[in-house]
């Protein structure tokens, strides 16, 4: 599921640059990999356990973006009959990783990778997540090869998942794919890939799912200033990002199948008509959105649930690119369920899905999908899971949880950091804003949302301690910057 996507550049030695630096220190980001774990990782790029079917014939393409080396999918795209048959292949990390090795125990620490916006902490040494396991193109790798037939309006049929030799022949990225499309001289897999893509978007309207189109940041370093743009995704990235979901989809209707699993899952918030007893934690995070809506100047009339505002922004308008970074926050229900010996969970749905779904695709950057995948094929061959993943899978959700926590820290920590870039160099400058939040014990405490730029701020209208008239949640309000410090990271405001 999507989080915001921070760009910097600038010199290493720049202000912006080093408060990163400290704030992977901080929040005790890992730095190096231990010497058993790098050993045995040399070890094992050179000898996998390869599977002994071979699909090295099916001419596989990765896309990515352009820097990216660490490629955990693969897909192929063919007409079928009437319909579509998607080949997904999927980096199969539990070809490399023994159970309760250095390897092993390592990534149950670091749980994902972790991306700050000049670079990523990895979850697992490079010989592997960009090398030996990553599926290069030109290199023979062993893969999970998820084969998921579709009628003609892209509605699945057929689903089946083994190990398998992949080959991939090119290294494809977004803009260049989107370029080929545009001009129509996409063939192949990239021809059918707006094909299929919109047909699973349409399905996704129909079941009222979410996908948000959330634009990348790049901050930009001029003569010690900063300055802050947006990327709005292409839709070559949205039409691949359903094939992921197709597949996390798929999976985890064989694991309820097959009555052993670990889901992702999200209640429904109110807008969506969920059963109150299970969004009353989320009605605060669905009132802020809209009080944020509203100081961006976007218009939600009530009677227009979240996912019908969703599909009408436009991520090339900063003010709805903004929103939609700000949508990720109600992302943050999600959590990891489990369930074995056929014995299923109350909730089996994602809210943004729409359906009963699981991570599996992203093996090399994600800790659970290396379960999920293994608890699928077992699924399919008629197979007991491993005993490792049995054992494994109640920690799971735990685990997955606290390194959730650690990637929202570090998420907005990084906002914090690159928004006080932005206004250090304007305190005392007095902007349009709105109260989003009040601290319920204080209300003279709360958030700011600034119209221009979209920066979220602290802001005091007394001592801190309860001095001050209270702030009015919800309206209009003229601040002064009295603070912006990239180091601290503090953005503090207080009524103009």
């Amino acid at each position: 599921m999507p989080r915001r996507h921070i760009r910097v550049t600038g010199a290493p030695e720049a202000p912006l640059r080093a408060a990163l630096t400290a704030l992977r220190t901080r929040l005790g980001a890992p730095v190096a990999f231990p010497l058993a774990v790098l050993a045995e990782a040399e070890r094992v790029a050179k000898a996998p356990a390869l599977p002994s079917y071979d699909a090295t014939d099916i001419p596989f393409l990765t896309l990515d973006p352009p820097a990216s080396t660490d490629l955990d999918q693969a897909l192929h795209l063919s007409r079928q009959g009437t319909g579509y048959r998607v080949r997904y292949a999927i980096a199969d990390v539990a070809a490399f990783v023994v159970p309760g090795g250095p390897l092993d125990a390592e990534a149950h620490r670091r749980v994902s990778t972790l991306y700050f916006p000049d670079g990523k902490v990895p979850l697992h040494p490079a010989v592997l997540s960009e090398g030996a396991a990553s599926l290069l193109p030109g290199r023979v790798r062993p893969a999970a090869l998820w084969t998921v037939d579709l009628d003609a309006d892209g509605r699945t049929l057929a689903v089946d998942v083994r190990r398998a030799l992949v080959r991939s022949r090119a290294k494809l990225d977004y803009a260049g794919v989107q370029r080929q499309i545009d001009a129509g001289t996409a063939e192949g897999t990239l021809q059918l890939l707006p094909v299929v893509g919109k047909l699973r978007e349409r399905l996704e309207a129909e079941r009222g799912g979410i996908s948000l189109d959330v634009p990348e940041q790049e901050v930009v370093e001029h003569d010690h200033t900063y300055e802050l743009t947006y990327r709005a995704p292409l839709p070559a990235e949205g039409w691949n990002a359903q094939l992921s979901l197709l597949t996390g989809m798929a999976a985890a209707e064989l694991m309820l199948a097959s009555g052993t699993g670990v889901l992702r899952t999200l209640p429904a918030a109110p807008d969506d008509g969920g059963p109150p007893a299970r969004v009353n934690s989320r009605v605060g995070d669905v009132g802020r959105l809209r009080r944020t809506a509203h100081a961006l100047r976007i218009d939600w009339p009530h009677h227009v649930s979240y996912a019908q505002l969703i599909r009408s922004l436009d991520p090339h308008d900063p003010r709805h690119a903004a929103f939609l970074q700000e949508c990720t926050t109600l992302l943050r229900g999600a959590g990891y369920t489990v369930f074995r010996d056929g014995k299923l969970p109350g909730i089996t749905t994602h809210a943004a899905v729409a359906a009963p779904y699981t991570h599996c695709t992203a093996p090399l950057r994600r800790l659970a999908d290396r379960h999920a995948t293994e608890l699928c094929l077992a699924a399919v061959a008629g197979h007991a899971p491993p005993d490792w993943v049995l054992a494994a899978l109640d920690a799971l959700p735990k685990e997955m949880a606290e390194g959730g926590r650690r990637a929202n820290a570090v998420e907005r920590g990084c906002v914090d950091i690159v928004e006080a870039a932005l206004l250090k160099d304007r305190v005392g400058e007095v902007f349009d804003g709105y109260v989003v939040d009040v601290e319920e014990h204080r209300p003279t405490v709360g958030t700011v949302q600034l119209e221009f730029p979209a920066v979220i701020g602290r802001i005091d209208s007394g001592d801190g301690v309860g001095g001050g008239a209270p702030l009015p949640l919800g309206e209009r309000l003229r601040v002064r910057l009295t603070e912006a410090d990239p180091a601290a990271p503090t953005i503090r405001f207080a009524p103009a």
